[in-house]
C-alpha cells in the first residue's frame, strides 16, 4: 500500500471508480462488490491514519 498521501488519493479514486462500475451491473450484496468495498475501506483507513500522523508531527 502506498505510504504517501498523493498516491493513496489516486488509489482511492481508482478503487471508488471500480466499485461504482461494478455496482452498476451487480447486486450490492455480490461478493465481488463486498470485496471491492472492503478494499476501498482499508485504503481509506490508511489515508486517515496518514493524515492523523501528519497532524501530530
Amino acid at each position: 500500500m502506498p505510504k504517501d498521501i498523493e498516491a493513496i488519493l489516486k488509489l482511492i479514486d481508482e478503487l471508488r471508480n471500480k466499485l461504482h462500475g461494478e455496482a452498476d451491473s451487480k447486486e450490492l450484496t455480490d461478493p465481488e462488490i463486498i470485496r471491492s468495498s472492503q478494499e476501498l475501506n482499508k485504503v481509506l483507513n490508511e489515508y486517515y491514519r496518514l493524515l492523523k500522523d501528519k497532524k501530530e508531527k
